[in-house]
């Protein structure tokens, strides 16, 4: 039979090899978190962002493009936008290029390569 200090060296062994799948589980759970919130949670922000100005967007309002092009809307239909740059010149380019209006910081973030 087995003495007592071995059943308790037994016992102590099973109780943790049981709750190591919970302590093996506890730091992917918490990574999944962090990524959740430090990663998903703003881009999902800054997208509702972009839409919500992007619906917003009416004739007359000063834009700039996020390809640099300064003007005024001339004509939104669907997801094209007339934009009036000059004096009888006018670009039709597409909704989601519109970076923000002019003189504010841009809505749509433009990537930029090194």
């Amino acid at each position: 039979m087995m003495s007592h200090a071995a059943a308790r060296a037994f016992a102590m062994q099973l109780n943790a090899e049981g709750g190591s799948a919970l302590v093996q589980l506890i730091p992917f759970v918490l990574i999944l978190a962090i990524f959740y919130f430090i990663i998903l949670l703003p881009s999902r922000r800054r997208q509702q962002k972009v839409q919500d100005f992007l619906e917003n967007l009416k004739e007359n309002d000063r834009v700039i493009t996020t390809g640099g092009i300064y003007g005024q809307i001339a004509k939104i239909s669907g997801d094209r936008v007339q934009l009036q740059v000059a004096d009888k010149v006018r670009l039709e380019v597409s909704k989601a290029a519109i970076g923000g209006y002019q003189g504010q910081p841009p809505v749509v973030e433009t990537s930029t390569n090194p």
